[in-house]
């Protein structure tokens, strides 16, 4: 359960924001009240609350839970909704999620109590999934009306819609459809009542074709009646269905009147790894990477893949075009290595350094090592060597620092733009790696320090959590599956083949028996598998991370952007997806990774804050005022007149509002 303290924090500051937007109903002859900027969720268990839960969580936004199905739960009546502090009325929360129209029962004191606070208050009331009915002021789903599955349906946002609360989305709302056998969305289409009680109205936002008629049915609306406000959501979700991310931000900006704690971005950056160096290949007979540790030592030959100079070339201006600017994590000794090799000469690094300000640079380690435990790699899986007496033996402190600061000072030397505080590890080696390695190598914190590393890149697959590794703090990156021993389509399909077929099918067999990885009903064609199954796939479970206020950045190798180039038709179908999903008010946010590092430990602290009862927040009529500890910053989220505060984004302003000053934003004139 989310809620903060009636009590001001000990030294907290306060922050004051005023902007234009009084609240409604407020009448000019009354004290104005006080509006506590707080969400009452009341939870059936089911899908549709808790995910509208989990965006107020995702976003930093304070709300309460009532458990319908805990006998100990507080009853819902007026002294739990509102009360009276320093003389002035009080309204507890600022609106009221219900998993239905009446969760409670015809004649319930509960509802009653509800619906007399929503008129006093002009609390707004969200019905998170009901059927179509006269009591939320549409028809039965019937003559014309529709009941049932809603996969592969495209529904779009009303003018009213993009008008009010849609208005960051370009107008279509596809719905999911993965499985053939399956049913993903289910939900009724219906019109609103031509003849409404007296004063009600029901104001569609989100609508839909009605199969077998040339009539479009409601799936989200306004029904205003009796003083009382209400979102009617006609379909089930859960919170991770594309149709459900889409929709979120327009139900808690409807639900909050633009104005509540938390904020809420659409984020994409794609980081590069082993950029100057080279990539071991997939072999595609032996099914194992000569050169690697998951092929025997001596079998096969290696046949590494590096990007080239045409390459490079392709990069800045593919990045430059697409507005997507590339972090690439380098190596200097992959060029150093090279230029060996090659009398000297490097022409890839001379392209790369000479577009250098085309792209962010990180220090990747000078040569990649592993810098973990002492590698055993003479069996696969690897394990970790061990001394006489049976202990770990570990990469040392002075190896580790010396990677991380020659590649520090190798890029200086390039006139790369570094942050020397920022580092990912080779294969995020020197972190613990399960099951071989389970704890950090004890070397590698006192390294971080001794070369000023603050934010270290971590793999999100196996360590999710931002986490502190000595004076450094981590940043979870998402790894796509597009894999770093493939350059090409074919040789991608076939190690994916071999990983998520059946034994019977030919593949490895991890999927057999797995409660994480499911088998592909057939192995997928080397020349078509793809085009037509791995890109749609990778670039919705990206897209998916982009639509869920998520930050971490997302990762693939050099070897991608090489031979074939097979991570470009993922991000273009990422990128292509988002502009026709979205409007121009709503751009992809394409961050560094020290920025990335920051607003997750911002929104550690912030919701460490709420969860302690730290925080407090309120409005009365125009201004808001927040209260935290001295140190704590607060997402907010207002109304686009709110000059001076945060940013643009999404039709609103919103951004972190900086602890220990009192600030106020000028009125718009």
């Amino acid at each position: 359960m989310k809620g903060f303290s009636r009590r001001a924090a000990v030294c907290a500051a306060s922050l004051m924001l005023t902007f234009l937007a009084p609240v409604a109903g407020a009448r000019a002859d009354e004290l104005e009240p006080r509006v506590d900027l707080r969400v009452l969720v009341v939870d059936d268990g089911g899908a549709a609350t808790e995910a509208i839960a989990a965006e107020l969580d995702g976003a930093g936004t304070p709300y309460t839970e009532v458990d319908l199905n805990d006998t100990g739960r507080p009853q819902i009546d007026a002294a739990f909704l509102s009360d009276t502090v320093d003389g002035r009325p009080r309204a507890k929360f600022q609106a009221v999620v219900l998993p239905n129209d009446n969760p409670f029962g015809a004649g319930s004191a509960e509802m009653a109590a509800l619906a007399a606070y929503e008129q006093t208050y002009q609390i707004p009331q969200v019905d998170a999934y009901t059927y179509a009915q006269p009591a939320v002021g549409l028809n039965w789903a019937q003559n014309p009306g529709y009941i049932g599955s809603l996969d592969g349906t495209t529904a779009q946002v009303t003018a009213a819609g993009l008008a009010g609360p849609f208005g960051y989305l370009e107008g279509a709302v596809p719905f999911e459809d993965n499985a053939d056998d399956v049913s993903e969305s289910y939900g009724f289409l219906s019109v609103p009542l031509a003849q409404q009680a007296a004063g009600a109205e029901f104001t569609t936002y989100v609508e839909a074709p009605i199969p077998g008629t040339a009539v479009d049915g409601s799936l989200i609306g306004e029904y205003a009646h009796d003083g009382r406000r209400e979102l009617v959501v006609t379909f089930v979700y859960n919170s991770a269905q594309q149709q459900y991310r889409l929709l979120a931000r327009g139900i808690v900006e409807w639900m909050t009147q633009g104005v509540h704690l938390g904020a809420d971005r659409n984020y994409f950056s794609v980081h590069v790894d082993d950029v100057f160096g080279a990539d071991d290949r997939w072999d595609t007979e032996l099914n194992c990477t000569p050169g690697d540790v998951d092929c025997p030592e001596g079998e096969g030959v290696s046949d590494p893949i590096r990007m080239t100079v045409a390459d490079a070339q392709y990069a800045k201006q593919w990045s430059q075009q697409h507005g997507l600017t590339f972090d690439f994590m380098f190596n200097g000794g992959g060029s150093e290595t090279y230029k060996e090799d090659n009398d000297g000469a490097d022409p890839l690094t001379d392209q790369l350094i000479a577009d250098k300000d085309a792209f962010r640079w990180v220090n990747h380690t000078y040569d990649h090592p592993f810098l973990g435990c002492v590698q055993n790699v003479t069996v696969v899986p690897w394990v970790c060597s061990t001394d006489f007496f049976g202990n770990v033996r570990w990469i040392s402190r002075a190896e580790i620092t010396a990677s991380i600061a020659d590649n520090q000072a190798w890029g200086a030397a390039k006139g790369l733009d570094l942050d020397n505080g920022e580092l990912v590890t080779g294969e995020h080696s020197g972190m613990r790696v399960l099951p071989q390695q389970p704890a950090d190598n004890p070397n590698l914190a006192p390294a971080l320090a001794a070369t000023g590393v603050t934010v270290l890149g971590s793999d999100n697959s196996r360590d999710p959590q931002q986490r502190q590794v000595g004076a450094a703090l981590t940043v979870p990156r998402f790894p796509m599956n597009v894999f770093y021993n493939a350059g090409k389509e074919a040789e991608q399909v076939d190690e994916y083949n071999w990983i998520y077929t059946s034994a019977a099918d030919g593949g490895s067999g991890i999927c057999d028996n797995s409660t994480t990885t499911t088998c592909l009903d057939e192995p997928l064609d080397t020349e078509t598998g793809y085009a037509s199954y791995l890109v749609p796939t990778e670039s919705r479970i990206a897209l998916g991370h982009a639509l869920s206020n998520n930050p971490r950045p997302h990762y693939i190798h050099q070897s991608n952007l090489a031979e074939e180039r097979i991570a470009y038709p993922v991000l273009e179908k990422v990128l292509g997806d988002y502009a026709d999903l979205f409007a121009a008010n709503t751009p992809l946010v394409n961050q560094g990774l020290r920025e990335t590092g920051d607003e997750l430990k911002r929104r550690a602290v912030w919701d460490a804050a709420v969860d302690g009862g730290q925080v407090t927040a309120y409005r009365i009529g125009d201004t808001v005022t927040i209260s935290a500890p001295s140190g704590v910053q607060a997402p907010a989220t207002l109304p686009a007149t709110a000059d001076g505060f945060g940013g643009p984004y999404a039709g609103a302003r919103s951004g972190w509002v900086g602890s220990g000053s009192l600030e106020t934003v000028p009125t718009a004139q």
